[in-house]
Formats: C-alpha cells, structure tokens, sequence
C-alpha cells in the first residue's frame, strides 16, 4: 500500500484535472489502447476488479504533474465507482499502482525508451511495454519488467504476463476497417483472443452453420417420410394394407 506521509489533506480525483490537456500526436495512440479494452471488456466483463485506463492522468504525489500514459491497467481496484466514473486515476485513493502500462510511440518522439522508463520504474509498474511499428532493426514491441527494482528486457512474442493472466503480443489483423500490425492479448498457449468484430463474425459464422445443419436434418426427415409413403404406396398396389402389417 502506498503512504503519503504529508501533513494536510490529500486532494481526491474530483479535485484535481482530469488530464494534462495535452492532445495524442496519432490515431493509433487511441486505437491500439481502445482495441485492448475493447477485448477486456468481454474477455473480463464478468470481473469488477479491475479498470484499464487510457489517456488517463496518474496522479503519484500531490506536489508533481501526473503521468499520463497512452493506456495503463490496474487489478485489485473497483471497475468504476458510480455513472461518472474515473476522471483520472489517484494513487493516494486507490492504493493500487498499475501493473501494466503501455506506451505507443509517436513520430514526436516523447522520451519512451528514457524519460518515461523511468518514471514508471520509480512508480513500480511491473510491466512496462513499448510499442513502435516504425522500427526497422529492433522489435517493434518491447515488454519491460520490473525485476529488484529495475527493468529488465523481456524477450518473446506474445510475452505472457503471469501476474495479470494475460499474454501481450503483436500481429496483422484487421480493426475498425484499417488492415495492420495491431496489439493484442493472448492466453498462456499463445493463442490469440479474438477482438469484438471477429467474435460477431464467429458467432454469426456459427450461427449460420447451426442453421444449414438444421436444414439438412429437415431435408432428410422430408426424404425419409417420402420414402415411407413410396414404399406404402407400393405395398397398396401389391394388394397389401400397410396398416395390417405386423
């Protein structure tokens, strides 16, 4: 548990901003975040332990501006609190640092692999991962953890994440109509969780194959009833009454 050892009373979330106003330099810095919650939200969504922020201001120590990472994730805390949910994310309140946090580096570099390292080494962030689809000799995603205090690069991909229950990897794929490499989570075999739009296409695709078995079973109930009444008919023009049969 964090300690705050300051002689006056700590600001809550409804007090402080609820970012640095600071605007994300791309798109991908808000797709990539949103394309994980957006799994989470069905792989998880019987869980309330947990809350994936993103964009959202950290704030660490009263006297000291937040970090505002492109996403972050939390276990152990309240999913949301009421209908207004988090303006931003107040370590002196929820008494749990985040386990996870990514970073999407832009073409404005922000310091990712120096500055921000840092920070989120002294905050005690377990993971820390890094991604850049514009590197050419060095992976495109780099998952750091906090080992005694340090980071330590991890290697592999998809990086399974023991602590969270999740595995973090990269792939093409499609999301939102764009065909690209995309972030995504995994299970410990290294099999990859579908997004929203595939699982809506596998369920529509099962749904589809259930109703093509149905109709093939009615069609040979159809083709045996008409066998039957052939074969009865038979039996009549041979003088026989299927009824009397024994």
């Amino acid at each position: 548990m964090l300690q705050y050892n300051l002689p006056r009373n700590l600001p809550s979330a409804d007090e402080l901003p609820d970012s640095d106003e600071t605007p994300v330099d791309n798109e991908l810095q808000e797709l990539i975040p949103g394309l994980l919650k957006a799994i989470l939200l069905i792989l998880w969504s019987e869980r309330m332990d947990w809350f994936f922020g993103i964009d959202m201001g950290i704030y660490h120590h009263p006297d000291s501006p937040p970090i505002v990472p492109d996403a972050f994730l939390s276990l152990g805390v309240e999913r949301f609190y009421d209908e207004e949910l988090r303006p931003s994310y107040v370590l002196w309140d929820e008494n749990v640092v985040p386990l996870f946090v990514l970073e999407v580096v832009s073409p404005n570099y922000r310091k990712e692999y120096s500055t921000k390292l840092e920070e989120y080494q002294t905050l005690g962030v377990l993971y820390y991962i890094i991604y850049s689809s514009r590197r050419r000799r060095k992976p495109h995603l780099e998952v750091h953890k906090l080992v005694n205090g340090k980071y330590e690069l991890q290697s592999g991909s998809p990086f399974w994440m023991p602590e969270i229950g999740l595995g973090i990897g990269c792939e093409r794929g499609n999301y939102s109509g764009v065909t690209r490499e995309w972030l995504y989570w995994y299970d410990s075999d290294g099999k990859r969780y579908l997004t929203p739009e595939e699982q809506v296409k596998q369920e529509s695709q099962r749904a589809q194959q259930e109703s093509q078995r149905a109709q093939q079973e009615s069609q040979r109930a159809e083709q045996l009833a008409q066998r039957v009444e052939q074969l009865a008919q038979q039996l009549q023009d041979l003088g026989v009454d299927p009824e009397n049969l024994n």
